[in-house]
Order: C-alpha cells, then structure tokens, then sequence
C-alpha cells in the first residue's frame, strides 16, 4: 500500500471512500478475532445482545456468577467504547493527523496481549479466561466505536445483526413494485449501501472463517498477524505526528 493511501485509510482527513475503505479491514479483522476468541474461551465478544440476554437468565435463574460475569463483559465493551471517544477527542484537540489512527495501534497493543494471555489459558483458565473475555470485549467495543465516530454513526464493523437488517430493509425497497409511475416519492433501494452491507457481512463472515482455521491450526499466533495488518494501516498518521512533533 502506497503512502498516500495509507494517510487517506486512517487519517485525519475523512473521505466516504476512505471510511468504507478502512470499514472492510476492520469487520474482516472483527471477523477474525470474534471467531477466533470462540475456540479460546468459547463465546462470541462482539454480541451484546446475547451477552444482555445471557445476564437477565442467570439473574433470573438465581446464578449471581454467571450474571457478574456478564455484567463484567459488557462494562468492557463500553469501556472500550468510551476509551475510543477519549483517545479521538483528546487528538482532535492537539490537532493530530492520528485521532483515529492512535486508537487502531491501542487495537493492535490489545490483539498482542490476548495472544500473551491465550498461552495461559490452560494452566490457569480460571483466571486468564475471564480476563481474555474481558479484554476481547474491550477490543470489540473500542473497533466498533473508531469506525462509528468517523463515520458518523453510518457504518458498523462488529453489529452485523443491525448490517443484516439494513440489508432486508433495502432488499425490500429494491423489489418494492412502484405501481404508478407518476406516483411520488418513489420507493428506491439504496444500490450502494447494500453493496456496501453485503461486502461488510462477506468480509466478517471471511475473517471469522480465517480466524478460526488460523486458532486451530497456529493457535495465539493468529494474534500477531491481526496486530500487524492494524500497526501498519495506523502508522503513516503516527509517523506524521511524530515528524510534525520533532520539528
């Protein structure tokens, strides 16, 4: 990748092109990390839904555990939702190239350690998978809210369900028969965002078939190549700061 395109993917300056550029490297890499954080501690980190679900059962069952637990998976999905918005705005004020290229490192920082973690899985599951469920949470939260805050809420990476129902709604308004032709408003599908959608889900169904044959057959390594794909679509606006800074 040429460094023009680089500083477009993940810099300051915002372009739709570039933001649904960088959309499809990350739901493949949320893809990736949701399946392959499945076959480490068996449960998916990016849905919320059925985490919430899962709470309202143990509450209702009586299994203040499981309910904790649950409880600690969602703070860290907002966690790292707040933590995105900190990191953006605090860029935002010092005039930096890297508001949202800072959070994608902290992404990768975070991918790198859940690799570290995974070898302990275990020898002391009953620490280190909490904590790696804790930590994906985290990550899922932080990724999805880089790719809403510099999209303007237009574009999720980890909500494939709200994708999946963008998806029906524009398929309806596609085979929707506008009886009269002089009828107005016209019911039209939005031909670009549904191509958008269905590339979206694609690439999150790809990454998560990635994930998981890369878990299984290389393990925790899977991590660093995640890690690196993120450090290097990140870096330019960094390395930008940096030169900006020593001057």
């Amino acid at each position: 990748m040429p460094i023009p395109y680089l500083r477009r993917l993940t810099g300051r300056e915002r372009t739709r092109k570039a933001n649904r550029q960088l959309a499809c490297y990350l739901a493949f890499i949320a893809g990736a990390i949701n399946a392959g954080g499945f076959l480490a501690v068996q449960q998916y980190t990016s849905h919320m839904t059925g985490i919430v679900s899962s709470m309202a059962d143990a509450l209702a069952l009586g299994q203040a555990v499981l309910f904790l637990a649950g409880l600690g998976a969602l703070l860290c999905f907002i966690s790292g939702a707040a933590t995105c918005a900190v990191l953006v705005n605090w860029g935002r004020r010092r005039d930096l190239q890297s508001e949202f290229a800072f959070p994608l490192m902290l992404e990768a920082g975070m991918l790198i350690l859940f690799g570290l973690l995974g070898g302990n899985l275990g020898r002391y599951g009953w620490l280190f998978v909490p904590a790696t469920v804790m930590l994906l949470c985290f990550i899922m939260g932080l990724q999805n809210a880089i790719i809403t805050k510099l999209s303007h809420a237009e574009i999720r990476t980890t909500h494939v369900t709200g994708m999946v129902t963008d998806i029906g709604i524009e398929l309806g308004k596609l085979f929707y028969w506008n009886r009269h032709r002089h009828t107005t408003p016209h019911v039209r599908a939005d031909r670009e965002k549904l191509r958008l959608l269905l590339l979206l889900v694609g690439l999150f169904f790809g990454g998560g078939v990635a994930g998981a044959l890369g878990f299984k057959h290389i393990g925790f390594i899977m991590t660093l190549p995640l890690a690196a794909l993120l450090i290097f679509m990140a870096a330019v606006p960094v390395f930008d700061d940096m030169r900006t800074r020593l001057r």
